[in-house]
């Protein structure tokens, strides 16, 4: 009961708001009566498919911004390179201010459809969220704690690997968590362009006018949206060290 009550609420609330509703959608759908077309586009094989390939989508996504964005974003809290950090969040900013539709569809005009313009115009979208978390969490880390790291005889790299980072780790995530729900959501887009994702479901209802396959793809990607915020608590929750709120 003491460890429950230690536990973050929504560590355990989110899952449940997941569950709620993916049981009253199953009930909705087991219910409902459906058109051929929303009956083969909602199986099980071609649903199954969409959704992975939204996942894939995703992750790829994720990890590429999550290898530029957090090494540029330590490398723009170094002294030497201080002075560049306004240019390239201004640079990184292009991406956040640009439609997102608009900025596909010119990536499309550059390097022809499907998965990999997808990515690309995914990653230039959500790079800034996890830049600029990335460069304000290590520059809130105080002073005094990387002087007294430093006084102890570590050097640059091992402060900043066994004292700067581990600070920073909580406002990094939350980058990252910000930067995961924009591509889940955004991802959707990709169907314009050629690239498999549950946008599919969202366009194919709006074009044939199927609310039911429309609500289908909304209520899907809003699941798939809190599954991964959830997953990525838990992964905060592991990563940050103890003590670091």
């Amino acid at each position: 009961m003491n460890r429950l009550r230690r536990t973050p609420i929504d560590v355990w609330f989110e899952p449940l708001i997941i569950l709620v509703l993916g049981i009253g959608y199953v009930i909705w759908y087991r219910s409902t009566t459906l058109t051929s077309t929303e009956a083969a586009s909602l199986g099980w094989d071609n649903l199954s498919t969409t959704i992975v390939e939204h996942i894939k989508l995703t992750l790829t996504s994720t990890a590429i911004v999550v290898l530029i964005a957090i090494p540029l974003g330590i490398l723009l809290t170094r002294e030497k390179a201080k002075s560049f950090k306004p240019v390239v969040i201004n640079v990184a900013n292009v991406g956040q201010a640009a439609p997102a539709v608009g900025l596909i569809v010119l990536l499309t005009m550059w390097l022809g459809t499907g998965f990999r313009t997808a990515v690309v115009g995914l990653v230039v979208y959500a790079i800034l969220p996890i830049l600029q978390n990335t460069i304000v969490g290590i520059d809130q880390v105080d002073k005094r704690t990387i002087e007294a790291s430093r006084g102890i005889g570590y050097s640059g790299v091992r402060t900043l690997v066994q004292v700067e980072l581990p600070l920073a780790v909580p406002v990094i995530l939350n980058g990252v968590r910000t930067a995961l729900v924009i591509l889940v959501g955004t991802a959707t887009l990709s169907t314009f362009i050629g690239a498999t994702s549950l946008g599919t479901l969202i366009t194919t209802g709006v074009t044939l006018f199927l609310p039911k396959l429309l609500i289908s793809g909304a209520i899907l990607v809003g699941l798939l949206a809190l599954t991964i915020d959830w997953l990525r608590r838990l992964v905060e929750l592991v990563a940050t060290p103890r003590g670091v709120a």
